[in-house]
């Protein structure tokens, strides 16, 4: 049977053999009847063919010949760029070579591809150790060698940073600095319908997530971001950071708009007294007493209830205070200025600490990992100063804060608070913060 199906598949390999090899002489006799009715003789065209076929192989095999004659990795590609202004080099003729650090790749594996004497690169090691440790290259960083004639290395340019570079010299006297490119500053604007999140709605727009940071701590005392919805809509006017017109950072936001569940609120950045802060457009300022949150922009997995089922108790009791889940490790920041009152240790709070902040008002911030810095009882905090790190000390089912609000000695839903505002703009400055204002205004809601 066996041989049966054998010898069945071997005839059907010889019939479409057959029926291809047909078609391929009718495609190339119609191909050659054309050329003879052009005046064009078979010959020619099969002298064209042959000359073809034979100068993709000399090409192929030219590829070859370079890249072994090299010696390089493929990946080590030659580019253009002026030294002197990219990185303060003052050299007008030079071959640059630009790659990317392999994993597990050393300083003396890239070197040796340039064939740099051990001796040399152990030199260049000792003498880096207190500029730049060359243990700290990383993986997918880009390096430039940069070559005399000969191909022989001058410098090797290692990119920490999109705007700090290393540069180890072996031009003339080994040695080796670090230098920073130079930044500039553009005023951009920005503006989005959020969907789902904030951080996707900049994302879908390609601009960076240090946006959703900077918002949240420009609105932080009048925006609460764990309960962005569906429709809320932001402007702003920021500060972007470029090196050779690429963005590398986000810096101050000027002017901000912000629609949530309803409200307009603006914050339009101004100087009074040498300090810089943010205004609405009545000349209020943004800044309250109390932050609206303790943590950066996580999500509240947990509210205020004088009812809610225990995840380790297992059993119904009142939670005095509102969770917000983080990972293991993020700041907490306190709310407000005040002194620490109590700092310790609780079965069920675990690491925990408590601020007064005046007769009427204190805060309490429950499961930390571990204290901030100098933190202990009597010790004046102020707002936003980081105080510990998100944990699960105590009774806890995974990293989370749970953050508690007196007010007159009774523990109440923070969220529900109307706290109050700081300094407005004083009268010998409104005439100038009027005018700002208005042409920000004006820019702000034309986006």
């Amino acid at each position: 049977m066996k041989g049966y199906i054998s010898m069945l598949c071997l005839c059907l390999g010889m019939v479409v053999g057959i029926v291809v090899g047909k078609q391929w002489y009718s495609e190339t006799q119609a191909l050659l009847a054309s050329q003879r009715n052009e005046g064009a003789k078979v010959g020619d065209w099969e002298d064209l063919w042959l000359e073809e076929e034979f100068s993709m192989e000399e090409e192929e095999f030219e590829d070859e010949d370079a890249e072994e004659i090299d010696g390089w990795p493929p990946s080590l590609l030659p580019i253009e760029i002026d030294l002197d202004e990219a990185y303060g080099i003052p050299i007008k003729e030079a071959l640059i070579y630009k790659d990317f650090i392999e994993t597990n790749q050393s300083l003396s594996d890239i070197l040796s591809i340039f064939e740099v004497p051990y001796a040399s690169i152990n030199t260049l090691a000792k003498k880096a150790e207190k500029v730049f440790k060359v243990t700290r290259l990383r993986a997918e960083k880009p390096y430039l060698a940069v070559c005399d004639s000969s191909k022989s290395i001058q410098y090797l340019i290692y990119e920490d940073t999109p705007t700090d570079f290393v540069v180890f010299n072996l031009h003339d006297t080994i040695d080796i600095y670090t230098c920073k490119k130079s930044v500039d500053t553009e005023i951009r604007e920005a503006s989005g319908v959020i969907e789902s999140s904030l951080s996707k709605t900049l994302a879908d727009q390609g601009l960076s997530q240090v946006l959703a940071n900077s918002m949240s701590e420009v609105f932080a005392w009048s925006v609460n971001f764990f309960k962005i919805h569906k429709g809320d809509a932001f402007k702003i006017i920021y500060e972007a950071h470029l090196v050779e017109d690429q963005v590398v950072g986000v810096g101050e936001i000027k002017a901000a708009y912000f629609k949530h569940r309803g409200d307009e609120i603006y914050a339009i950045q101004f100087e009074q007294n040498g300090e810089k802060h943010y205004y609405d457009e009545n000349g209020r300022g943004n800044r309250k007493a109390f932050l609206k949150a303790p943590l950066k922009y996580t999500r509240i997995s947990s509210r205020f209830s004088k009812r809610r089922y225990h995840p380790v108790l297992k059993r119904y009791k009142g939670h005095f205070g509102t969770d917000y889940a983080a990972p293991a490790g993020t700041p907490i920041h306190s709310v407000a200025d005040g002194v620490i009152t109590k700092k310790g240790y609780g079965r069920g709070n675990g690491n925990y600490i408590k601020i007064k902040h005046d007769d009427t008002y204190s805060t309490q911030y429950l499961h930390m990992s571990k204290f901030g810095k100098g933190m202990r009882k009597g010790r004046k905090v102020k707002q936003g100063e980081v105080i510990g790190y998100v944990g699960s000390t105590g009774l806890a089912t995974g990293p989370h804060l749970c953050f508690r609000f007196w007010k007159n000695g009774k523990q109440v839903d923070a969220l529900k608070q109307k706290l109050p505002t700081s300094e407005p703009i004083k009268k010998k400055y409104l005439e100038a913060y009027t005018a700002l204002k208005d042409s920000v205004k004006i820019r702000l809601d034309a986006l």
